[in-house]
């Protein structure tokens, strides 16, 4: 069996031979998974999976410019390859003309390029496994019920183009959810973390947050919809700021068509959209979010263009203390926008300058609000404004005088994450945390607990 990067030269290989005028980009990807599963206070599952895809990306010569094909396959041999990558051939030959064509990027083969796909194993969960039996314990003396799920996955991806560029990198992710219920199902809380190796998961302790959010539900409180003082978690805040920056590309803003686009034309870059002093950011070289510096795409979006694979993505800061200071753009929005070119690297950090203390701190200064515990179902309204709209879930806590003094039900709330940072009355000390609604596509964030002012609770929902 070849390796895989020897599938990206058996690619390029068969791409040369079909003509000089072609051009090309493969990605070789592994993964490595494992998992395990409980339920009812005890395990459910577990398991080790693995797999390897190639995509092959081809630039040809069409009337009018370059056609481009881009087709991906699993459990190919070297056969396979060359027939994945004579088939995309035909697909680029018969294309219409890209709009984001573009050179694909040069180089030269770097350290490590040939080395095998890392991988993780049943060992990787062995202390999560360890400690679940402390918390079945736990759950059944409390007459609680602990359900979740764990996983670990190593992605290792080989790029290579007809530039030349060797490019191999190693991506571990790791994210573990607990949920938990009492009162005949009742009540019920949720907590996550995401990891990239559960060397510094200590899941007593999230069994702790979960016995402790269940009696905090304890006690009803009946509430009308309205605008709350609220404590929204890091991985709340997660949820939104994951869709500002979806939802952030330059083109978009620079047609007119988002909440950062100037009215009368161009962008909002430059715009100060909050007078608190945060910042967001993408670094691949992040503390715990590490991730590849260098684009690695399947396919073209207004976020990315497959004619970029290996181009750098180095750090860039999209809010730069209130300020709205860079937008997502490939070669060829850059061109079009007149902004600088700046690939989002797949991280995304939110800070507060002298930004200290955790979700629970931030409830001092609230009198009379709300703790959210998570959010999902979260949908677009108006991309103008990016409104988005989504139910509350797994606990809506209510406080009074600084302390949780009960429960309220869930809410739909419409709220936009560009108006909310204008809101912002407090924030916590940023940590790695896990989107409940995105964290399945977007693992890596860090995010401060964010107090806001007005959080607009727009009706009960009954039954979510």
């Amino acid at each position: 069996m070849s390796t895989s990067s020897e599938f990206v030269e058996i690619a390029l290989g068969e791409i040369a031979r079909a003509g000089a005028d072609l051009g090309a980009a493969v990605l070789v990807s592994e993964a490595s998974t494992a998992n395990l599963r409980w339920a009812l206070s005890g395990l459910t599952t577990n398991g080790l999976t693995s797999a390897r895809t190639v995509t092959v990306i081809v630039g040809a010569p069409v009337a009018g410019g370059t056609g481009a094909g881009v087709l991906s396959r699993q459990g190919l041999d070297a056969d396979g390859v060359r027939a994945l990558a004579a088939d995309t051939v035909a697909l680029a030959r018969d294309a219409e003309p890209a709009e984001d064509a573009a050179p694909f990027v040069t180089g030269e083969e770097l350290p490590g390029f040939a080395d095998p796909g890392a991988e993780t194993g049943a060992s990787t969960l062995s202390g999560v496994a360890e400690a679940l039996g402390e918390v079945f314990g736990r759950s059944r003396a409390q007459d609680r019920e602990s359900f979740g799920f764990a996983l670990h996955e190593v992605v290792t991806t080989w790029l290579g183009t007809t530039g030349g560029l060797r490019y191999r990198h190693e991506q571990p992710r790791g994210t573990i959810e607990l949920t938990g219920k009492a009162g005949a199902r009742s009540r019920s809380a949720y907590v996550a973390g995401a990891t990239r190796d559960f060397g510094d998961v200590d899941v007593l302790a999230m069994d702790d947050e979960i016995a402790t959010r269940l009696r905090w539900q304890e006690r009803p409180i009946t509430l009308k919809p309205g605008r709350y003082t609220t404590v929204l978690p890091p991985t709340s805040v997660a949820d939104l700021m994951i869709y500002f920056l979806w939802s952030s590309d330059a083109r978009t803003a620079h047609e007119g068509r988002s909440v950062f686009s100037r009215t009368g034309g161009g962008t909002r870059v430059g715009e100060t959209i909050t007078s608190s002093p945060v910042s967001l950011l993408s670094d691949p070289f992040h503390a715990g979010l590490g991730c590849a510096d260098r684009v690695l795409t399947t396919a073209s979006s207004p976020m990315a263009s497959v004619f970029d694979n290996g181009l750098a993505s180095p750090a860039a800061t999209w809010l730069d203390s209130g300020t709205i200071s860079n937008l997502p753009t490939t070669r060829h929005t850059a061109g079009l926008t007149g902004l600088p070119l700046a690939p989002a690297a797949d991280n995304l950090v939110l800070t507060g300058a002298d930004g200290t203390g955790s979700t629970l701190d931030l409830l001092a200064g609230v009198d009379n609000g709300l703790l959210l515990s998570s959010m999902w179902y979260i949908r677009e309204v108006d991309p103008q404004t990016l409104l988005l709209t989504g139910l509350t879930r797994d606990g809506v806590y209510v406080v009074e005088n600084g302390e949780v003094v009960g429960a309220t039900s869930n809410f739909r709330y419409n709220e936009s994450p560009v108006d909310l940072l204008s809101r912002i009355d407090a924030y916590g000390a940023t940590e790695v945390c896990l989107s409940r609604e995105w964290g399945e596509w977007f693992t890596r964030t860090a995010m401060p607990a964010l107090r806001i002012q007005d959080f607009n609770m727009s009706t009960v929902a009954e039954g979510a």
